[in-house]
């Protein structure tokens, strides 16, 4: 095997283990909420940690690797991975679990950007393509099959096992690493943007945090100050933007309607989806009784649609356009939301199977389409810096997407006194109207 596709093994195989290690613990949520006494908004905290540790870490991982070198940092990143990853199946309490999520995604987001730079890095232009294509496949079949798998060892072994069946392969990697990726010295690369870094986390974990917290109690005067210093951060960033060359994330790249839509995209389609599928899998388990592994199952459904429509959309995209890509992907992803609104004990599963298969198409045109537009006006020089708002952007509208969901469905049970299953259905329609928001904005895309 050449260098280039050594690296390129490496950097899909850590790839692989960070997508699967986000889809395949969803399915068990809910045994952990379970076993710790712990409600859905609460829970989610053991998904925003690990997002949270990499949205920290992403921006400054460059700057790590051109120092320290790739073979080091990739090394280590799989080894603080593999040892939290371990520590979090051992853990007693849930604070332990979530603290140590949050180290596991320093390991991830160390690992991702610096092993796809290296990977890119390898193959002339022309040649990036068969890449790309086996990152997208990547993409799509670790959130299809890991559902099931994680389904299947929750419910024959426990939610522990979903943290220990990752070690093997993260212990492989940061071995294939350490032996096949040369130390190489890299252009340096200037400091990052701590002060803008540390503005822009401390605003997104109190954003998560009065969002949780007022979701457990309306009347919390801490859930109104989380609120009330996510503002006032925000308000401090915008400031140290205007005054630092080289903030963390330019604002005034969003003056790009293109980067500005597929953002909203995002938070539109899987930022939604991912709130409304964590919700889902309790809804399934919960009201309706649902084996772990069947829950898993639907997301085969998902990722065959989504697979369709990425074809689709790759064949497509320059004939028909991103604005009439856009609208059919929200209409459908919206539409399959819609259709769980008829899923009640008793419903047959192809309700079900209907509607994960409308949010896949619709989920997989979106993103897709996303993510060939948002940075499409850049030229080399300002590609950087939009990769930093792109890929920050998409990890934090899946922790957004789960906080605002799980808030809205614990504040619809405890201040409306609803049924649980009607909460449930009200927070789907929430979810479908508010995915069809962005139609609104489309109309400024040339």
């Amino acid at each position: 095997m050449t260098y280039r596709y050594q690296i390129t093994l490496v950097f899909l195989l850590g790839f692989f283990i960070d997508c699967i290690n986000i889809f395949m613990l969803a399915i068990a949520l809910p045994s952990i909420a379970s076993e710790f006494h712990t409600d859905t908004s609460t829970v989610a905290w053991v998904a925003n940690a690990y997002i949270l540790g990499m949205t920290l870490i992403i921006p400054i991982s460059p700057w790590l690797a051109s120092r320290f070198g790739p073979r080091n940092i990739i090394s280590l990143s799989m080894a603080l991975f593999t040892i939290s990853v371990l520590l979090c199946g051992f853990s007693s309490s849930f604070y332990e679990l979530v603290s140590w999520r949050f180290i596991q995604g320093l390991g991830a987001g160390l690992m991702i950007p610096i092993g796809q730079s290296l990977t890119f890095s390898q193959f002339k232009n022309s040649q990036r393509a068969k890449v790309s294509t086996l990152v997208m496949a990547v993409a799509l079949i670790a959130p299809a099959i890991s559902p099931m798998i994680g389904g299947i060892i929750v419910e024959h072994f426990s939610w522990r096992w979903v943290f220990f069946s990752n070690a093997p392969l993260s212990i492989l990697v940061c071995l294939l690493a350490w032996n096949w990726i040369r130390n190489e010295r890299r252009a340096a690369v200037s400091k990052p943007d701590i002060w803008g870094l540390l503005l822009v986390s401390v605003a997104l974990t109190a954003l998560l945090m009065g969002m949780s917290v007022y979701a457990n109690d309306q009347n919390s005067l801490v859930g109104v100050f989380t609120l009330l210093t996510v503002a006032a951060l925000t308000l401090l960033y915008i400031k140290h933007d205007k005054n630092h060359e080289d903030a963390i994330i330019n604002l005034s790249l969003l003056k790009n309607n293109k980067l500005t839509l597929s953002v909203i995209i995002y938070y539109a389609i899987p930022g939604v989806f991912t709130g409304v599928n964590l919700l889902n899998i309790f809804f399934l388990q919960d009201i309706l009784n649902f084996s772990a592994d069947k829950t898993g199952m639907f997301m085969i459904l998902y990722g065959f649609g989504a697979l369709i429509a990425m074809m689709f959309c790759g064949r497509s995209y320059n004939r028909i356009g991103p604005n009439k890509l856009f609208i059919s992907s929200l209409i459908l992803h919206s539409a399959g939301i819609s259709t769980l609104l008829w899923v009640h004990p008793g419903s047959p599963l192809m309700v079900i199977m209907l509607a994960y298969t409308l949010m896949g198409i619709g989920g997989g045109l979106g993103a897709n389409c996303a993510q060939t537009t948002a940075l499409m006006d850049f030229d080399k020089h300002q590609m950087s810096k939009g990769s930093v708002i792109w890929n920050i952007n998409r990890q934090v509208s899946f922790c957004v997407g789960a906080a605002f969901f799980t808030m809205v469905f614990n504040l619809l049970c405890v201040a409306l006194q609803l049924p649980k299953i009607e909460a449930y259905h009200l927070t789907y329609l929430i979810a479908a109207l508010i995915g069809i928001l962005p139609l609104l904005y489309i109309k400024n895309l040339n």
